[in-house]
């Protein structure tokens, strides 16, 4: 129940974020530059879940992560509870772009 609870409010804050301009973030322009080819409309729309999955210091962590990715296997791996928790809300987040950019 909670986990659909929050999945609406992940949805609506969506489709709120969608009205406001598009300014690009962290995540948006960090997909943008990857070598692994995505659209626009996908890398946006990736950035407006970060928008509600992760906070800003997260996403601009997150972001370096298309760059190096091992530094996520880092993160993966690490005992300190700050990056148990990253991961945690990462995986989070992973999951809601998948559901709602495809």
């Amino acid at each position: 129940m909670r986990i659909r609870y929050t999945a609406l409010l992940a949805a609506g804050a969506i489709v709120c974020l969608q009205s406001i301009p598009a300014q690009a973030g962290a995540i948006d322009r960090a997909c943008r530059k990857s070598d692994r080819p995505a659209s626009s409309s996908l890398c946006s729309c990736i950035q407006q879940v970060a928008e509600v999955s992760l906070s800003r210091s997260e996403q601009k962590r997150v972001a370096k992560w298309f760059d190096d990715p091992h530094q996520a296997q880092v993160v993966r791996m690490s005992d300190k509870r700050n990056d148990e928790r990253l991961w945690e809300r990462y995986k989070i987040f992973g999951e809601r772009a998948r559901q709602f950019c495809g």
